[in-house]
C-alpha cells in the first residue's frame, strides 16, 4: 500500500474503532439505564399489589380471581397467586410452571427475587417480582413484559449501527482528504525528479512556496539538482574536449599508417600482421571518438536534424546496403521482409542519422548476435490517431536477458553480453546512439525476443502527415 492509501485506511478503521466503541458504550449504558428503570418500577409495583394481596387474605377473602383482577396492573403485566400450594393466575397463559425455577426456590426460601427471562428463543423478554408472603402461607408473583423495551433497544441499536457506517465512511474520506492534502508537496518533488530524468536539468523546487515541513527536503533537493547539473556538464566538457584534442593526433595516425599501407606488400610478413591489427584498433579508436563527439554534441544540444520525407521501403534497403559494405565482405547478409502496407508510406527522417541507427545496429548484431538475420518493416497504426512504422532487426544470438533489456541503451553498457556473445569488440557506444539518434527524429526504439530466440530491436518512426511537413519547414534542428 502506498502512503495515501496508508493514512486512508489508518482514518477508516480509527473511525470504525471509535464507531464501535462509542456505539457500544452507548447502547450498552442506555439498556442497563433502562432496564434498571424498568425493574425498580416493576418492584414497586409488585411490592404495593402484595401488600393488597396480603391483607386480602388475612381478612378471610378468597375469592382469588376477584382479587388478582381488582389488583393495579397495568396492560402489560399479569399476577400469579401460590396460597397453601395453590396456584391461581390471572390470565390463562401464564401458569407457575411458566416460571423461573431459580427464582420461585428463592421466594419459597422467604426472599423477595427479580430475574429478566425469555419462555423461549423467540419469545418477549419479561421481568417477574416474586414477593413472599409468609404470615398466610402465600407467596404473590408478577410478570412484566418488556416487548416496548426491547422494540426501543432495537431502534438504538439499528441506528448506532447506520450512524457507525456513515461515521467510518466519513471518517475515510476525511483520511483520503488529508492523504491528498499532505501528499500534495511530494507531488512536486515526484514531478521535479521526473523531469530531471528526462533530462530537465534546470528544474528546481519553489523554496518560497515549499511546506515549512518540507524546508530541508527543497533545499537538500536542489542542491542534489545543483550537484549533478554541475558534474555533468563537466563531463559532457571533458568528453568533447578530450575526443576533440584526440582528433589531431588520430588524423595524424591515420595519414602515417595510409602511407605504411601502401609499402605493405614489402614488409616480413610478422610487421605486416601487426600493421594490419595497428589499423584495425585505430579505425576502432576513430570511431570510438567520433561516436563520443556526437554524443558529446547531443548533450550539449547542438546536433543538426533535418528531416525529409522519404519512402520507408527504399529508405531501409539503403540503409541496409550501407551497414553491409562497413561491415565488410564477411558479413551476413539478412533477408528484408516489407510488409504489404508499407510500399507506399512515407516517413520524415534524418537520413543521415537513420542510416548510423541501422548500422549500428546490423554491427551490434553482428558483434553480439551472430549477424542480423531478418529486417522487417510493418505499419502500426496508433491508438490515438494516425500510424507507426516499425523496422525490426532480428539477429541469431541466444537473446538478451529481460533484465538488461532496459540498460542496453545506456552509454558503455555492454552487459553480460560482452562476456559470452561474439567478438564483444564494440565499443558500448552503439546503441546509446541509436537511442539518441531515433529521440531526435522523434521516434522511439527498444528491444524484444524473436521468434527464433534472438533479439529484436525495433525501432518505430512515425509515418508522415502534413503537420509534420509544416513543423519541418518552420523550425530549425
Amino acid at each position: 500500500m502506498g502512503i495515501g492509501a496508508r493514512i486512508t485506511a489508518i482514518f477508516g478503521l480509527g473511525a470504525l474503532l471509535l464507531s464501535i466503541s462509542m456505539g457500544g458504550l452507548s447502547y450498552f449504558t442506555t439498556r442497563h439505564f433502562l432496564l434498571a428503570e424498568r425493574e425498580s418500577a416493576a418492584q414497586h409495583q409488585a411490592f404495593a399489589n402484595a401488600t393488597l394481596v396480603r391483607s386480602s387474605l388475612e381478612s378471610g377473602d378468597t375469592q382469588y380471581a376477584d382479587l388478582l383482577a381488582s389488583l393495579d396492573a397495568g396492560s402489560d403485566s399479569h399476577s400469579v397467586l401460590i396460597h397453601r400450594s395453590t396456584a391461581y393466575s390471572s390470565s390463562l397463559s401464564l401458569s407457575a410452571s411458566s416460571l423461573p425455577s431459580r427464582l420461585r426456590k428463592e421466594v419459597l426460601g422467604g426472599s423477595a427475587a427479580t430475574q429478566t427471562y425469555r419462555t423461549d428463543a423467540q419469545a418477549q423478554p419479561q421481568i417477574v417480582v416474586g414477593v413472599p408472603i409468609p404470615s398466610v402461607q402465600a407467596a404473590y408473583y408478577e410478570v412484566f413484559s418488556l416487548s416496548d423495551l426491547d422494540h426501543t433497544l432495537r431502534v438504538l441499536g439499528l441506528t448506532l449501527f447506520f450512524a457507525g457506517v456513515v461515521t467510518t465512511l466519513l471518517g475515510t474520506a476525511l483520511g483520503r482528504f488529508a492523504s491528498d492534502r499532505s501528499l500534495r508537496p511530494l507531488a512536486g518533488v515526484s514531478r521535479a525528479a521526473v523531469a530531471i530524468a528526462g533530462g530537465q536539468l534546470d528544474t528546481r523546487l519553489a523554496s518560497e512556496a515549499a511546506d515549512p515541513d518540507l524546508e530541508g527536503l527543497t533545499t537538500s533537493f536542489n542542491a542534489m539538482v545543483d550537484q549533478l547539473q554541475v558534474r555533468i556538464e563537466r563531463e559532457a566538457r571533458f568528453n568533447s574536449d578530450v575526443s576533440h584534442e584526440l582528433r589531431s593526433p588520430l588524423t595524424t595516425l591515420s595519414a602515417s599508417l595510409e602511407v605504411l599501407e601502401a609499402d605493405r606488400d614489402n614488409l616480413p610478413p610478422r610487421a605486416a600482421r601487426a600493421l594490419q591489427l595497428l589499423g584495425d584498433d585505430l579505425r576502432r579508436f576513430q570511431r570510438m571518438v567520433g561516436d563520443l563527439l556526437e554524443m558529446s554534441r547531443a548533450d550539449a544540444g547542438t546536433g543538426d536534424v533535418s528531416l525529409e520525407e522519404v519512402n520507408v521501403s527504399e529508405l531501409v534497403q539503403r540503409a541496409v546496403d550501407a551497414g553491409l559494405r562497413s561491415l565488410g565482405d564477411g558479413a551476413r547478409v539478412p533477408q528484408v521482409v516489407l510488409g504489404p502496407d508499407v510500399h507506399s508510406v512515407r516517413v520524415g527522417v534524418d537520413k543521415r542519422r537513420f542510416e548510423r541507427v541501422m548500422a549500428n545496429l546490423l554491427e551490434n548484431a553482428a558483434n553480439y548476435g551472430g549477424g542480423a538475420t531478418v529486417i522487417s518493416v510493418t505499419s502500426v497504426p496508433k491508438a490515438d490517431a494516425g500510424a507507426d512504422v516499425e523496422i525490426a532487426v532480428e539477429d541469431a544470438g541466444p537473446g538478451i536477458n529481460p533484465m538488461e533489456r532496459s540498460k542496453v541503451f545506456e552509454r558503455f553498457y555492454r552487459g553480460s553480453a560482452s562476456g559470452r556473445r561474439g567478438t564483444g569488440t564494440g565499443t558500448g557506444l552503439g546503441l546509446a546512439l541509436v537511442a539518441e539518434h531515433v529521440r531526435l527524429m522523434e521516434g522511439r526504439v527498444w528491444v524484444e525476443s524473436s521468434p527464433s530466440g534472438g533479439a529484436r530491436f525495433v525501432v518505430a518512426l512515425p509515418v508522415w502527415t502534413t503537420d509534420m511537413e509544416t513543423e519541418a519547414d518552420g523550425h530549425a534542428w
